[in-house]
């Protein structure tokens, strides 16, 4: 059978997480998101204690936090959120670093998942990076940025690359040092570096299997521990443009097709 290319995957992989977010780009349909309940679940929870605040894991400004592994979730994508959300409920993703984010995810509705990933989404495009020099003073492994910055750009391939070895670039789907392609791929750059290396490790050792056909096992499997820190340390400070890209990035793609009620 005929390899798919990266363009037929990438389309298969937007309908398949659409059907998560419950909106339809294609006939332009929208669904309703609330971004007042999402506020209030995110920064107190849900009234009956079901839902803790998020923002005691994930920073009052979703920006994560590395000493709990707690990921950054503000403007890393919608879509990406919902289905997350959506795997947690439904035990398709394991949540083996807190532990408590399949019962969180469980007790959230479907509208509440949504509300959530379109307030943490509507978000300033701002950053507030892991500070590695500090993580590194408390005895965390930080690794070269430069070699990280070769593996996200262009990956380990060509002539002379033993297949074991092989590794596609991260920008392949992540776009520019990882900013994010709308609504397929999250935005991995300026994501907390312990998250980082701890979901890059997950994907390697098949911990983590809710990836849409299998990609990111498939681009973890040839990763050396030192091969995950040296990525972590360059995506956990990568801007989202430099003066030789320029591009301006938004993050309101799939927010704009939704019918959003403040």
């Amino acid at each position: 059978m005929r390899k798919l290319s990266n363009l037929a995957m990438a389309c298969l992989g937007t309908a398949a997480m659409l059907v998560f977010s419950g909106a339809s780009l294609a006939d332009g349909s929208a669904v309703s998101v609330n971004l007042t309940n999402g506020k209030s679940i995110f920064e107190n929870g849900k009234p009956d204690g079901s839902v803790p605040a998020c923002a005691t894991c994930h920073g009052d400004k979703a920006m994560g936090q590395d000493a709990m592994k707690a990921p950054r979730l503000a403007n890393i994508g919608y879509v990406y959120i919902v289905k997350q959300l959506t795997n947690f409920a439904e035990d398709k993703r394991t949540d083996n670093i807190m532990q408590q984010m399949n019962g969180i995810a469980k007790a959230l509705s479907e509208q509440d998942r949504r509300d959530l990933a379109a307030y943490e989404n509507s978000f300033p495009r701002n950053a507030e990076l892991s500070d590695l020099n500090q993580l590194k003073t408390d005895g965390t492994k930080i690794g070269e940025a430069y070699k990280g910055s070769i593996l996200v750009r262009y990956g380990r391939n060509g002539p002379g690359v033993a297949e074991k070895d092989r590794v596609s670039a991260c920008t392949s789907c992540h776009g520019f040092n990882g900013r994010g392609a709308d609504p397929v791929y999250p935005k991995i750059g300026q994501q907390k570096y312990t998250y980082l290396v701890a979901q890059l490790t997950n994907w390697r050792d098949a911990t983590r299997t809710n990836d849409p056909m299998g990609q990111m096992r498939k681009v973890a499997h040839n990763l050396s521990d030192d091969d995950i820190i040296d990525v972590a340390t360059f995506l956990s400070q990568a801007p989202d443009s430099t003066s030789g890209d320029g591009m301006e990035i938004g993050n309101q793609t799939v927010l704009e097709k939704l019918k959003v009620v403040r």
